[in-house]
């Protein structure tokens, strides 16, 4: 059996489709088909059947499915052991990283590259509540999160401290320093990242706390559409600071949140307990770039 094409079967029924699966493992669709086509006629029938965008798994294919993740797991762990018997000559690390975040980890790559190009890096791109799901899972090796507290399954190194703005049409702010206030927010159409991401979650509580609860107009992974929508005034989005840094100041404007200001660690997570030599070389590379931040918890 092609372990490549049970990977890019498996990843389409993690992404719902043969398109988000295409993106994320950053092959062309027709790759996607032809493979899991190719594992199907190996099988000797269909695992998957279409529904419009999405896929719906036959009684064969979630067998597959539950058995192939085993079998994933199984030869990462493989690769990993021979790379160790090897000094780090070879063998792979899988590393999650958040979409609005992933400048953190581009000299990270860098240096890793340098020091151990025989390493292949997997790189996973998904909001940091699904990152952690994957780390728990043992589907990551190491991921960039957001944390506001500590989380007592997880080790951690931070990165970076983050605070977090609203961000607006800019026609709508005259002063950007002053404060708005989550219950000020009340009447104000939301445009949110999706619920994967630990943001989603966080405006949703602190409206609450704030007693209402908000329009939603649109939810999206992207924080370039979100500019884009908050330019247009489909709505206001609460986003980092870092993020609303790369907007156009002539589109968009920003106030800071108070009562309560909602600030997050990024973080570089990991699960307790074993760790690869690669994993540690990782770790070793993102202290390297980031000294003043060091310290475990």
């Amino acid at each position: 059996m092609d372990l490549r094409a049970l990977r890019y079967f498996v990843e389409v029924v993690r992404q719902n489709g043969f398109t988000r699966a295409a993106e994320h493992l950053h092959v062309t669709q027709p790759t996607i088909s032809k493979m899991v086509k190719a594992l199907e006629d190996e099988l000797g029938g269909p695992l998957l059947t279409r529904a419009g965008r999405s896929v719906q798994l036959t009684d064969a294919g979630q067998l597959v499915y539950d058995q192939g993740l085993l079998l994933l797991d199984q030869a990462h762990l493989l690769r990993q052991q021979v790379a160790e018997v090897d000094g780090m000559a070879r063998g792979e690390l899988s590393i999650g990283v958040m979409p609005t975040a992933g400048h953190y980890m581009a000299p990270v790559i860098a240096l890793f590259r340098q020091r151990y190009p025989g390493v292949a890096l997997q790189v996973n791109e998904q909001g940091a509540r699904a990152q952690r799901q994957l780390l728990l899972e043992g589907k990551l090796d190491m991921a960039l999160g957001l944390l506001n507290a500590p989380d007592p399954e997880l080790q951690s190194t931070l990165i970076a401290r983050q605070s977090t703005r609203v961000a607006f049409a800019r026609q709508r702010v005259s002063n950007p320093d002053e404060p708005v206030r989550w219950a000020e927010l009340k009447d104000q159409p939301f445009v949110l990242y999706t619920s994967d991401f630990a943001l989603h979650e966080a405006v949703l509580a602190h409206c609450e706390a704030a007693g209402f609860a908000p329009r939603v107009e649109l939810q999206t992974r992207y924080w370039d559409f979100i500019g884009d929508l908050v330019a247009a005034d489909v709505g206001v989005a609460v986003m980092f600071e870092h993020v609303i840094a790369k907007f156009d100041p002539a589109r968009i404007a920003s106030r800071p949140l108070i009562e309560p200001a909602l600030a997050w660690d990024v973080v570089l997570l990991w699960r307790q307990g074993y760790m690869s030599r690669a994993a540690q070389a990782w770790l070793e590379c993102v202290r390297n770039i980031y000294p003043q931040t060091n310290a475990s918890t």
